[in-house]
């Protein structure tokens, strides 16, 4: 019956602490329109909970959650929790980053002059900070000059800084339907419009990007090439060089968000490669080391570029941290950064393998050396929902709707599977996932409060 499946989701949310002790719920017709349903279902739904003991009326103050519930509920510490929700790579059990992170730094500190990695530094960071980025980066990218880089305190950071630079409020920048939630924050910040640009399965098409410079005079473009995130698309060669064209024709900036490309066994050509003069390319050692570091080299293009861009960052960063930029410097240096980075693509493909096992026969999108997978959601299910649902059963997860530029939004969630501690973990967290998404609710049931 409808009305029980509203008290049992009531009764999970107190015992999970999703809904406080002595808080106020809302109106029953408040409810009743939430949820859907009529509102006899939630006067029934109110009885049952009050006979229960799980809320208590106050004259003329509304309906409360009980003060005192028969068993308490579990404090939210004490729920058995599994993060599927936080994009971050694995620790690899070759990897001892303490170890690694202590003596990097005791080393960096001891040595003639290392006290100097205790000052305030360039806003665009040291040179020998710079050259270490532009020899990390010219795997990929060849004949770069160290005065078109910037060291940046991570790439949210950097998008930040560059969007300040080439945007005003009210300005539009064009992205995918769905993006980086860090771009939204950014453009909620500084009163941009994003422009949803359709996608398929290599990513953002040249048609919408077209028809969005013809329609909204945009004055960016930002773009996860390699591995989206969320979708894990990725471009093409001829992909990105259709759409340089049509950056070319509108003199469209790009802004190339690429943290994922040092995990391809053979990267893609980047937009930075194709058109130096247009592009902004950010790589943060975040995906393929540790978010840790909080180290992003950014390559601008031109070094009057990186000039500029070093006057936004003196003033909302100061700097990058010293600390950690002189040991991202000396891991590039002595080959640390590419053996911690291999260790992360295997312990990535070890994952995405147990998920493949688990998953199968559930549609959904991966690469084998990425850190995340997005699951389109079978009919029945909503992103949303789902979400809730895992929660209950101590599983955290991320919705469509929080990728999502525009509407209509597909019903898909991110799953990352770098957070959970070991296999088994993982295995357990998805295995609980496929028997949830197997039983779709009869009521689609929304936290009460």
């Amino acid at each position: 019956m409808k009305y029980l499946g509203i008290v049992e989701a009531l009764e999970a949310d107190i015992r999970s602490g999703r809904v406080q002790l002595g808080e106020r719920l809302p109106p029953q017709r408040t409810i009743a329109d939430t949820l859907e349903v009529d509102l006899t279902t939630v006067t029934r739904a109110f009885n049952e909970a009050r006979r229960r003991g799980l809320i208590a009326a106050q004259a003329g103050r509304g309906t409360f959650i009980s003060e005192k519930i028969e068993g308490h509920r579990l404090p939210r510490s004490d729920v058995p929790s599994i993060d599927l929700s936080m994009n971050i790579p694995p620790q690899p059990a070759n990897i001892d980053f303490r170890k690694l992170m202590s003596h990097g730094i005791s080393d960096i500190l001891e040595r003639p002059g290392g006290l100097f990695h205790l000052h305030y530094q360039e806003s665009n960071g040291t040179e020998v900070d710079r050259a270490a980025g532009a020899h990390w980066l010219s795997r990929r990218i060849a004949d770069l000059s160290v005065n078109r880089i910037a060291v940046t305190p991570g790439a949210q950071s950097a998008l930040f800084a560059v969007c300040a630079l080439l945007l005003k409020p009210g300005d539009t920048i064009m992205a995918g339907a769905t993006t980086y939630p860090g771009l939204k924050t950014v453009a909620a910040q500084q009163k941009l419009t994003i422009k949803p640009l359709s996608m398929d399965e290599q990513g953002i098409t040249p048609d919408s990007f077209e028809r969005a410079c013809q329609e909204k005079s945009p004055k960016a473009f930002y773009v996860i090439p390699t591995i989206d995130n969320p979708t894990t698309s990725t471009m093409s060669a001829s992909r990105r060089r259709e759409i340089v064209a049509l950056a070319r024709k509108y003199s469209i900036p790009i802004i190339e968000d690429d943290p994922y490309s040092p995990l391809l066994p053979t990267p893609v050509i980047t937009f930075a490669e194709l058109a130096r003069d247009l592009t902004w390319h950010i790589a943060t050692l975040s995906k393929c080391a540790t978010p840790a570091l909080r180290i992003a080299y950014l390559i601008a293009p031109s070094p009057n570029c990186a000039l500029r861009l070093a006057s936004v960052l003196r003033a909302t960063t100061i700097m990058a941290p010293p600390l950690m930029s002189a040991l991202a410097a000396r891991w590039i240096g002595d080959g640390t950064l590419e053996s911690i980075t291999k260790s992360i693509i295997a312990e990535n493909t070890a994952r995405q393998n147990i998920a493949a096992s688990i998953l199968d026969g559930i549609d959904y999108a991966s690469i084998p050396q990425a850190p995340h997978l997005w699951l389109r959601l079978p009919e029945g299910w909503h992103a949303r929902s789902l979400t809730d649902h895992a929660a209950r059963i101590g599983i955290s997860i991320i919705p469509s709707s929080a990728f999502s530029t525009g509407t209509p939004q597909i019903e898909a969630v991110r799953l990352s599977l770098g957070v959970a501690p070991d296999h088994d973990t993982l295995a357990e967290a998805l295995t609980q996932l496929v028997d949830l998404i197997a039983t779709p609710p009869a009521l689609d049931t929304l936290a009460l409060v």
